[in-house]
């Protein structure tokens, strides 16, 4: 999930909440990561040849190689990565997740059609793409060959869950591509760098929630109410009212309640309710998580094991595989 202009808006109003860093200075620190995004992308990609990388049963790898490679990244500059899976969705975000399945129908439709070219075709099978339990119990597998810890809560999206787990210390940084992650209240957000005049790809930027309270001048709660006005996944928005009117009105009004009072602005019937709701669920994991109770998923690495399953079970290059082993357990010999 994510909320609609906030990026560009922060980029305004608060450019001092966002710093690009290098992945290396997160050396030695625990760092929670929304799986979700990254099993997109890697199911995503495609070879040279149009097709996704495939094991010699034809079943697809993808996922289980890019997500193998993004951990090795991490590992290799010392990063400690926790991965957390998202669990059962609030029923608030049922019209989002209908929207979202009504695109893949109009993707798998538009695909039917001769007249469309091959890179068109591809462009529009990414967009069918969904995350199966499958995708998700494969790459568990390959965590629990790899010694990496990973969370899988019963409700909740992973993003909420992993903005509390910071706010209480027990990760110094979440990684998403997510900004609702900020209105969680995540101290620390990181995520594919968005300079583009910086092409390295060990910089990443990071946002700062307690600067960003700061460069926009507002309250917690007031940030919230910008993030709900702009445009998130619980709640339509009010008419005529995008990311910078948002700012300036929570600025004036102080609150969506006042600014209903006003009597200045048209609303959706139900709006009250969901407003309220959303607010109640950007802080779902408030308070309610058991540092010493975690779901932790956690095993003792088989770096055997993981050369067979990368090599025999996604038709890996054993070269290429033994290599980035050594590169992200940092083996010298």
């Amino acid at each position: 999930m994510g909320i609609k202009g906030l990026t560009p808006l922060l980029k305004d109003k608060a450019p001092q909440s966002i710093e690009s860093i290098s992945l290396s200075q997160l050396r030695d620190k625990r760092v929670a990561i929304d799986i979700s995004i990254f099993l997109y992308k890697s199911l995503s990609n495609v070879r040279y040849n149009g097709d996704y990388l495939r094991n010699s049963q034809g079943e697809i790898v993808s996922h289980i190689v890019g997500i193998f490679q993004k951990t090795i990244q991490y590992l290799s500059v010392g990063i400690q990565p926790l991965y957390i899976f998202d669990g059962k969705p609030p029923e608030e975000k049922r019209e989002c997740i209908k929207e979202r399945n009504q695109k893949v129908e109009e993707c798998k439709q538009k695909m039917q059609s001769e007249e469309i070219t091959q890179h068109e075709k591809q462009k529009l099978e990414k967009g069918t793409i969904r995350l199966t339990k499958q995708h998700i119990d494969d790459v568990k597998h390959l965590f629990d060959l790899m010694g990496i810890p990973y969370i899988h809560n019963n409700v909740g999206e992973a993003e909420a869950y992993a903005a509390e787990l910071c706010r209480l210390g027990y990760v110094e940084a979440v990684v998403t591509e997510d900004m609702d992650t900020l209105a969680y209240g995540c101290p620390k957000m990181i995520r594919n760098c968005i300079d583009r005049t910086i092409k390295r790809k060990d910089v990443v930027s990071c946002f700062s929630y307690e600067s960003l309270l700061s460069g926009f001048d507002v309250t917690p709660e007031q940030f919230v109410d910008i993030c709900i006005l702009c445009g998130c996944d619980y709640c339509p928005t009010i008419p005529k009212v995008g990311p910078i009117r948002a700012f300036q009105y929570i600025k004036q009004y102080g609150s969506i309640e006042s600014m209903i009072e006003s009597g200045k602005f048209t609303i959706s019937e139900g709006f009250k309710e969901r407003f309220e709701k959303s607010r109640e669920l950007f802080q779902i994991f408030r308070d309610k998580i058991d540092l010493t109770a975690l779901p932790l998923h956690s095993s003792e690495k088989n770096l055997l094991g993981l050369k067979q399953y990368l090599i025999e079970g996604c038709n890996m290059g054993e070269t290429k595989v033994n290599n980035a082993i050594k590169t992200g357990y940092r083996i010298t010999q």
